[in-house]
């Protein structure tokens, strides 16, 4: 059903069943996949690409043009995949450099007020609770939880399965499978996430043992990754490695807790209280 004070191009191109409601704009040059539902006042700009299955909330604007100043109106997109909800007023900027895009999976949430900035990358059955800020080309790994208010500067990169606390500040990248609970700060491995994700008790042992190899053993970090891989040559501990290997902006650190723990213990004296499994 498309209301009578939807404003839709006849240049935009909508699927099966789609559902648009009271006062929502279509731009030209859009697609709209099967079983949509575009909700009051919502506005989808030119360039944008909507797969099949997504509800896009009242007030929702998504391809408006990114807050970049060296964009000089070359066409880009937004493309986002199926099964997606977005919720009431979020903000999907399109790329900022010619041809580029915007991408969001499949089977994400976003709550309400979330923004997505120009060039942004979110991957699969990720949740951005109410108001989280994502800056210019931030990606985000599947099935991450990003708490409400929490504000991610531009090029961080967000790992899979990662839980981050609402509203902190977060400019370094977050390795997969890892809490962030504080500014640039982590705490541990996401053991409920892991654990509603599938993850067998043993290779949540082993991400908890190359966490501490990685911040509490005294190791730098290549001397970290190596010892990591060493003894655990798995595809969940590789694909941690692999990560950080990546970065550019370096990743974030242990909490100060933490870090004040391991001066008073000792490296020697915590891996022989906690143990380390057999790979």
């Amino acid at each position: 059903m498309i209301h009578p004070t939807a404003i839709i191009s006849p240049k935009a191109e909508l699927g099966r069943e789609v559902r648009v409601g009271p006062g929502a704009i279509i731009e030209e040059d859009t697609i709209l996949g099967d079983h949509c539902e575009i909700r009051a006042h919502a506005v989808i700009a030119a360039g944008t690409r909507i797969g099949p299955g997504n509800q896009i909330g009242y007030g929702a604007v998504i391809g408006a043009e990114p807050q970049d100043l060296s964009w000089k109106g070359a066409p880009s997109r937004v493309v986002i995949g199926e099964r997606n909800v977005i919720r009431e007023h979020v903000s999907v900027h399109r790329g900022a450099r010619p041809e580029s895009e915007t991408r969001i999976g499949d089977g994400n949430y976003l709550m309400v007020g979330c923004h997505v900035a120009h060039n942004c990358v979110v991957g699969n059955r990720a949740i951005l609770v109410n108001h989280v800020l994502l800056g210019g080309y931030v990606q985000v790994g599947d099935r991450a939880f990003l708490g409400g208010g929490s504000v991610f500067h531009q090029h961080v990169r967000i790992g899979e399965l990662v839980m981050v606390r609402g509203g902190i500040r977060i400019g370094m990248d977050i390795p997969p499978f890892f809490m962030a609970v504080d500014e640039n700060e982590v705490a541990g491995v996401n053991r409920v996430g892991l654990r509603r994700a599938g993850f067998s008790e043993e290779t949540r042992r082993r991400l908890e043992a190359a966490y501490r190899i990685l911040y509490e053993s005294g190791r730098n970090v290549s001397q970290a990754l190596e010892e990591m891989e060493k003894r655990w040559p798995t595809e969940e501990v590789l694909r941690l490695t692999a990560f950080i290997r990546a970065s550019r902006r370096g990743i974030c650190t242990p909490k100060r807790e933490q870090r004040r723990h391991r001066r008073r213990q000792g490296t020697a004296e915590a891996e022989a209280q906690r143990g380390e499994p057999e790979a």
